[in-house]
């Protein structure tokens, strides 16, 4: 497992994706160590806030100097960090948390899986599957700002769904994929619990391997806490029941070892 840092990070740019999504550039040192699907936690200038908020890292730059977050303001926290600026310095922790599996995937084809907020993890993921992998991605959205699709068409032959049916399939990424009769080997997926419910039963239905990335509301970030707990079918040598600690046992899991 890459060791953690706790360490000073410089805003290189920020700008506004879409309605409340917005594009962070830092430069630091953790992106050297930083896998597709690990995460970072940022800290607030509030020190009534202790926790920092968990961010999923959504592209590393080439020179391995700099990480890009692209996350949506939700509540005080990323709100603050909407109001930085080129120059400034946020406080981060990381890369935390285990990312995907890129060696399961390699010379089959795979299905990258997103929806929401669950669309950036997947960027690097695609960026970093070397040749002889076949990438289609499959990217949920709930309307027409489709943010990040057309960096994914560089790496990947992308198919979109919209909730509204203004881009692409009208419905979920499930439903885009029975469109267009994609047949895979591998997903990899992040999104909401009932997007990633619903991709473990069609992989099962379908003998797929699938690869969940959990979303969930974290506080300590290092599994000290057990306040981001998912049900497994095994025991956690840690808590000593069918439980797993989404921030370091995750929050990439085997969907087979999920008890969703």
């Amino acid at each position: 497992m890459t060791k953690k840092m706790k360490k000073e990070a410089k805003v290189l740019s920020q700008k506004l994706l879409a309605d409340g999504i917005f594009d962070l550039w830092l430069e630091t040192e953790i992106a050297k160590d930083t896998c597709p699907g690990q995460f970072v936690g940022v800290y607030t200038v509030n020190k009534a806030a202790l926790l920092p908020r968990p961010i999923s890292v959504c592209e590393v730059n080439k020179e391995k100097t700099a990480i890009r977050l692209v996350y949506r303001v939700v509540g005080t926290g990323t709100a603050e960090f909407a109001l930085y600026q080129p120059g400034d310095y946020m406080m981060i922790l990381g890369p935390l948390g285990n990312g995907f599996p890129l060696e399961k995937a390699e010379g089959k084809r795979v299905v990258l899986m997103g929806g929401g907020i669950g669309v950036p993890p997947l960027l690097e993921t695609a960026k970093r599957l070397g040749e002889g992998t076949d990438v289609i991605t499959v990217m949920g959205y709930r309307n027409s700002e489709t943010f990040l699709s057309d960096e994914f068409e560089k790496y990947s032959r992308l198919y979109i769904a919209s909730d509204d049916g203004s881009v692409g399939t009208k419905g979920n990424v499930i439903d885009a994929l029975k469109e267009n009769k994609i047949d895979c080997d591998v997903i990899f997926a992040c999104g909401p619990m009932p997007m990633l419910r619903g991709i473990k039963a069609y992989a099962q239905e379908n003998g797929i391997k699938a690869y969940l990335s959990l979303e969930e509301k974290m506080a300590c970030g290092v599994g000290a806490c057990l306040g981001c707990i998912c049900k497994t079918k095994k025991v956690d040598d840690h808590s000593h029941v069918k439980n797993a600690r989404i921030c370091t046992d995750g929050p990439v899991f085997d969907a087979d070892d999920l008890d969703m």
